[in-house]
């Protein structure tokens, strides 16, 4: 949840130690301007950030709206310098949020050729401190947001498997686990796949395999075991997993290499 100390080192980190850029007279207002089309995320927090300096913000469209370019997402108004110190913050957020949010949609439309079943997940590769407006972003974009972090789901990965064995690494932690926690193993051999799923595992994660091979582990599933794919896996390459019948399709891309979308802060 965003926190009025959150937008207040935001706020401390862009102002530095003596500003005078934002010393003008008077009141103004302002508005965000989208200057390419995409889908609209993190203007929550964009309007958190000119509410904590005292300025009076609306955002104009909801998340996970489409907008095309010169629609105006937000108007604030309020004493020039407080709106000047807040802009580049609100404009910055904004614009990386759309941008995950607008690659989600894209992601998911790729799937969507192939069929409405397999969904689109982000993962833990978010930047720190950001985490909740990037995984909201990507619920904007029609993404699944996975687990928001550590404790929500046990994960048995590459580096758990070195030390215990890919077994004995999964029947370690179903025994620490709550009976409510679901285990995902990440395996990289499709036939591992069935392995782990036999020994209590109720997600698969085939990590960093071909499409082909995705397609060969799932076969191999028992029924209810859920699979999902990970590893690399770009735009262009989601219709070919989405059709080799998992359930997931998990990519840190959404996340660590969105471009930020484009906007424009006019003031007068």
């Amino acid at each position: 949840m965003l926190t009025d100390r959150d937008v207040e080192g935001w706020l401390r980190e862009d102002a530095g130690h003596h500003d005078v850029t934002n010393h003008v007279p008077g009141e103004t207002t302002g508005r965000l301007v989208a200057r390419e089309s995409g889908v609209a995320a993190g203007l929550d927090a964009s309007v958190a950030v000119f509410d904590y300096l005292g300025c009076d913000a609306n955002a104009l469209v909801e998340t996970g709206d489409s907008v095309e370019a010169d629609d105006t997402v937000l108007e604030v108004h309020g004493p020039a310098p407080d709106v000047l110190r807040g802009e580049r913050v609100a404009v910055n957020i904004a614009g990386h949020a759309a941008g995950i949010a607008t690659k989600t949609a894209k992601a998911v439309a790729a799937a969507r050729t192939v069929g409405d079943e397999v969904a689109i997940a982000g993962t833990r590769k978010t930047t720190p401190g950001l985490r909740g407006i990037e995984k909201r972003a990507v619920a904007a974009g029609g993404g699944d947001t996975h687990r928001l972090t550590l404790s929500g789901m046990v994960m048995v990965k590459d580096n758990h498997v070195a030390e215990m064995g890919l077994i004995g690494a999964m029947k370690h932690f179903r025994e620490l686990a709550s009976f409510a926690t679901k285990i995902e193993v990440e395996v990289e051999r499709p036939e591992d796949g069935r392995r782990v799923a036999e020994a209590g595992a109720d997600i698969v994660l085939f990590d960093n395999l071909s499409p082909a091979e995705v397609e060969c582990g799932v076969e191999m599933l028992p029924d209810g075991v859920l699979a999902e794919a990970s590893g690399g896996i770009a735009i262009d390459d989601v219709a070919d997993y989405a059709g080799t019948g998992v359930d997931v399709i998990s990519m840190g891309s959404l996340t660590h290499s969105a471009r930020s979308l484009d906007f424009s802060f006019r003031t007068g």
